[in-house]
């Protein structure tokens, strides 16, 4: 069973949580998921452990307990969504900057269906739109 933790404390490393973990079962690997520019964990991770049973008596058991001043957040872990090859976000907008650039910030851009690009910053341009 794959468990998700979160509401992780920067100072707990995957010893940390595979020691909490393994005094309620055994278990297979533990990740804390990192940012990748800083390095610094993210705040959650995962653990798998071979026995559905004792991955349910983990959630059970830790959910809510304290780890390292925090208490941290225990769930069967959620597959992960199909994020596609996203093509059908919009544009950012219009650059920042002085004259003929645009001096205005970013339009209202981003997520938008169809392919439309979003609006452009005061004086900027309009974003490119997506691929669909």
């Amino acid at each position: 069973m794959k468990i998700y933790v979160g509401n992780l404390s920067y100072e707990v490393n995957e010893d940390d949580l595979r020691q909490a973990f393994e005094q309620l079962g055994q278990v297979d690997s533990v990740s804390i998921i990192n940012d990748k520019y800083s390095g610094r964990s993210k705040g959650f991770g995962f653990v798998e452990m071979p026995s559905d049973a004792e991955g349910q008596a983990a959630i059970e058991g830790l959910n809510g307990k304290e780890l390292k001043g925090r208490a941290i957040n225990v769930n069967e872990a959620r597959p992960r969504e199909d994020r596609g090859d996203r093509g059908d976000r919009g544009g950012r907008g219009g650059r920042t900057g002085k004259p003929p650039y645009g001096g205005g910030g970013r339009g209202p851009g981003g997520f938008n269906k169809g392919g439309h690009g979003g609006g452009g910053g005061a004086g900027g341009r309009g974003g490119r739109g997506g691929g669909r």
